[in-house]
């Protein structure tokens, strides 16, 4: 294999769950070097927490913590999941200052995959205090809805990432000079059942074991969307910007001007900055087979 992709993780594990797939999907994935994961927007001690808590299910208390921008005192679904663990539990390095931990990283003359998955209030910030990180930086990311709205809706949307903090976006979509996107279009049709959901659901590695344990909690204490966790995933929009980390085989990619509205929306204009955008599956259903395959196989399988 080829020498690994740095990456680091912009998160706002603790909302929807897919957050934590996505997490499981880079553990499980050989071609990632996970440098570091950053809690972005709201409790982001909350959401340390449960970053690090799937860490040690993982045996991976290797990849430190930083703790962003602290909003609000809020937790979330997750929260009865964690049965009173908190981020200084965690084992591993945890960076109370986890902006200038990844600027640490981001200024660096090596090539750094930025992934994020979330509203980036964080990015702002990081750019503030120095903007020459953008150098050697490559922003991976799930933002969006271009043609296609929530669940495949032909009605575009107002995707959360974007909308929760738009100037964020704009400055990060500006700023950076390679950007990749799974808007709605692809990322919103991600969702596991039957036989593919059942082999995850079932596997008895403490990692996934953990993952469909937060599921379950997650699927009890949100508040704005019904799920199945006996039967089926939910909608796993991150998952698919943790694959654009290493690959794009399975998806279609287009270089549209983006432009962000002050009210959240993401619109084509050709006078925009260019964003490469996944806009469409070439193979949804392999996708979902490598998904499936890499969270049920060990990480001594992958060694």
């Amino acid at each position: 294999m080829s020498r690994k992709i740095p990456v680091i993780l912009d998160t706002d594990i603790g909302g929807d769950i897919d957050d934590a797939w996505a997490l499981a999907f880079l553990l499980r994935s050989p071609e990632i070097d996970l440098r570091l994961i950053i809690t972005d927007t709201g409790n982001t001690a909350y959401r340390g927490a449960v970053a690090a808590r799937l860490l040690e299910a993982a045996n991976r208390t290797d990849i430190p913590i930083g703790v962003g921008i602290h909003q609000n005192n809020e937790t979330g679904p997750q929260e009865p999941w964690l049965e009173g663990y908190t981020l200084s539990d965690y084992p591993g390095t945890v960076y109370k200052d986890g902006i200038a931990a990844m600027n640490d990283i981001l200024s660096s003359s090596e090539q750094i995959t930025l992934l994020c998955i979330c509203p980036v209030p964080n990015v702002r910030e990081a750019l503030r205090r120095d903007a020459g990180i953008v150098q050697n930086v490559r922003i991976v990311g799930m933002f969006g809805s271009i043609r296609l709205g929530y669940d495949g809706s032909s009605i575009i949307s107002k995707e959360y990432n974007v909308s929760a903090d738009p100037e964020a976006c704009r400055q990060l979509f500006d700023a950076f000079p390679s950007v990749t996107i799974t808007p709605l279009d692809t990322c919103g049709l991600v969702r596991l059942t039957g036989s593919k959901y059942g082999k995850i659901h079932d596997c008895n590695d403490t990692l996934i074991k953990a993952l469909i344990q937060s599921y379950y909690s997650w699927a009890e204490h949100n508040e704005w969307t019904e799920a199945t966790p006996e039967t089926s995933s939910s909608t796993l929009y991150d998952t698919v910007a943790a694959y654009l980390t290493f690959s794009e085989e399975f998806l279609e990619i287009e270089e549209l001007g983006i432009r962000v509205t002050d009210d959240g929306y993401t619109l084509i204009d050709e006078d925009a900055k260019t964003i490469r955008c996944a806009t469409k599956w070439k193979d949804i259903n392999a996708f979902e087979d490598l998904l499936v395959d890499r969270l049920t196989r060990s990480r001594l399988e992958d060694a």
